[in-house]
């Protein structure tokens, strides 16, 4: 009998992590210094924005309490499924069916009832993917309608996402990501349901 894997749920789940840092809402950053081009540029750690921003912090939760539902939901269905076929498989070693077309027919069931599982895997999994292709827009929009308020007044001609290796190399005088951070979190006002959910998860 085919084991159902559930990584994709796992892995979208953790795509987003907690932190409970709480930034300086007043703190400055050094960079808005013009480089040898002519240009001012600055730059946004990715990996901190994604672990400081409330937003996404709250949004983990959501993603994290679905994952965990649709996994149990398909290991309840996937344990369920599995009774039937090693109760089939002992009825049928040990001549239980009273006839051939009784055993077709549990077997047919069977068979129906893997199906069934595997089309709520593949509907979960959709669900869970579209949940986070809807939280990197809005992750996304959130961003850029902060940076182009931010703008008016830093006046950077380039702002750059550093996220691992992509920039081998950047002075931290250009790095923005706190100040960025602390803008986010004072202009974000999450939902009664993001914040009682993120309150559930604490709990835990």
């Amino acid at each position: 009998m085919k084991k159902y894997i559930f990584s994709a749920l796992a892995l979208a789940a953790v795509m987003v992590s907690c932190n409970n840092a709480s930034p300086k809402m007043d703190e400055q950053p050094a960079a808005g210094e013009v480089s040898a081009t002519g240009l001012k540029i600055a730059f946004v750690e990715v990996d901190s924005l994604m672990t400081q921003y409330d937003f996404a912090k709250d949004y983990s939760v959501t993603l994290q309490k679905k994952s965990n539902n649709a996994r149990n939901t398909l290991t309840q269905k996937g344990n369920t499924l599995q009774a039937a076929v090693n109760n089939f498989q002992q009825k049928l070693n040990n001549n239980g069916f009273q006839s051939r077309e009784q055993a077709a027919s549990q077997q047919a069931a069977i068979e129906r009832q893997q199906r069934d599982l595997q089309e709520l895997q593949a509907r979960l999994e959709n669900e869970l993917a579209s949940e986070t292709a809807k939280f990197n827009e809005a992750l996304r929009d959130s961003l850029q309608n902060f940076l182009k308020d931010y703008n008016k007044d830093k006046q950077f001609d380039l702002i750059l996402t550093k996220q691992g290796d992509n920039i081998l190399f950047a002075d931290k005088k250009f790095d923005i990501t706190q100040d960025i951070i602390n803008g986010l979190n004072k202009r974000y006002k999450p939902s009664k349901k993001a914040d009682a959910d993120k309150k559930a998860e604490e709990k835990k």
